[in-house]
């Protein structure tokens, strides 16, 4: 309990028995391609999410790219923060005594890791419910998922990581230096103090709550599509569900595959006294997985597209000699017929025509 009330002193042990060493050039050289890849990444999904904007203002429309809107905005502020923060260190030579007397920069980081660590998680499953609800309820998703209860979404979703960030800071217990001593997180080594637990617990439950939702939804809503295309004999609506598809298959591999690894190793700790000698290496390549996902979310949500992938297709078919096939029945963009149904649900006399085909309209 001493460490809790000395946060001046928390973590310094690490620095003197570590058995954790990182090559200083390659773990800068790390920390600078992920940063600028996750800024640059970030910041034209952005580029692209305003002029979809500016292209289409109707009231179904908003809820999806201020969602996307909130996603990549968090996504570029983590990487900018966290990474600026994690350059620092490099370039002071990890000394923390030095630049770290009163706690304040790793208590500042390890907040930051929490926040733009689980803000993400939620902000997709967010959308996935969203997407869901957009697909199999059309009427209700253009009468009640407006502008403003959007944005409550995301000021409550913004708000609750925040609140699980602040919880060691408002119980007095600082976060550690990591064996590394190139990061801050909850207490990872010689775990035994219930609240502790409590801490990796809690952060590695919310992360697999928040997957499960998204691979829920986006199961049932990959699911209904599926049922729409073998039901339907219209071609137009096919090429619609194929890029859907492919749209959910990619969001729930890239989360799955980027989160599982960092969530499991918070989980083992907190599970168990002590932690293996790998552990260290373990965390790092865990928390470059992670990263990764925030820098391939705005290429899943935003750019894995109509035209992207046409453009795709045609580059492999002329690499592999293959004859082209026609294209031209990907007729609209992801974004557009998403919330298609919504949009005619708003147009007068147009509901009975919806209840009779809800979801057939979508493939038009």
């Amino acid at each position: 309990m001493n460490s809790s009330k000395s946060p001046g002193l928390v973590g310094f042990g690490v620095l003197k028995n570590t058995t954790c060493h990182t090559e200083k050039k390659i773990s800068v050289f790390f920390s600078i391609i992920f940063m600028t890849a996750g800024i640059l990444s970030n910041s034209l999904a952005i580029v692209i999410l305003m002029k979809a904007y500016q292209r289409f203002r109707q009231k179904s429309k908003a809820s999806f790219l201020l969602l996307a809107s909130g996603l990549v905005v968090t996504d570029l502020f983590g990487h900018l923060i966290n990474g600026a923060i994690a350059v620092f260190v490099y370039a002071s030579d990890k000394d923390w005594i030095r630049f770290n007397q009163s706690n304040i920069l790793c208590s500042v980081f390890g907040i930051c890791m929490v926040f733009f660590g689980l803000c993400p998680l939620f902000l997709g499953s967010v959308m996935a419910v969203e997407r869901c609800i957009g697909v199999t309820k059309p009427i209700f998703h253009s009468t009640k998922m407006t502008s403003r209860h959007v944005k409550m979404m995301l000021t409550m979703v913004c708000l609750f990581a925040v609140l699980i960030a602040l919880l060691p800071i408002l119980r007095f217990r600082a976060y550690q230096i990591q064996a590394s001593r190139t990061w801050c997180f909850y207490k990872t080594e010689h775990v035994e103090d219930w609240e502790d637990r409590l801490y990796l617990l809690l952060f590695s439950c919310l992360g697999f709550l928040a997957l499960a939702i998204s691979f829920l939804c986006n199961a049932v809503t990959g699911i209904t599509l599926l049922r729409v295309k073998f039901k339907s004999q219209q071609r137009q609506g096919r090429s619609h569900h194929f890029e859907m598809i492919i749209q959910l298959l990619a969001i729930m591999c890239v989360s799955c595959i980027c989160w599982s690894p960092f969530l499991v190793a918070m989980a083992r700790i907190g599970l168990r006294e002590g932690r293996s000698e790998d552990a260290c290496e373990t965390l790092l390549f865990a928390l470059r997985m992670a990263t990764w996902n925030q820098i391939l979310d705005p290429w899943v949500y935003i750019l894995l597209r109509k035209a992207v992938l046409r453009n795709l297709y045609k580059i492999t078919s002329g690499c592999c000699g293959g004859h082209g096939v026609n294209l031209h029945m990907w007729e609209l963009s992801s974004i557009k017929n998403s919330l298609k149904v919504a949009a005619i649900s708003e147009s007068p006399g147009s509901s009975k025509q919806i209840n009779l085909r809800p979801l057939s309209s979508m493939g038009q």
